[in-house]
């Protein structure tokens, strides 16, 4: 059974939001800047897809 990632929505102190997704097990992580003017939802499907394929990757090398 695969552990499920942390997801985590950080509010800057500048009014800024960062979304970070982690993998526990393979310990990566990306953090990127949300665009203000953009839905949540589809800024983090697009990252958790990138971070998806990232993740893919590097068990693949693995």
């Amino acid at each position: 059974m695969k552990p499920e990632l942390h997801i985590q929505l950080i509010t800057l102190a500048t009014g800024e939001r960062l979304l970070r997704l982690e993998d526990p097990e393979s310990g990566l992580t990306l953090e990127r800047k949300l665009h203000p003017g953009k839905p949540l939802v589809s800024q983090k499907a697009k990252l958790l897809a990138l971070f998806q394929a990232m993740l893919q990757n590097e068990l693949a090398m693995a």
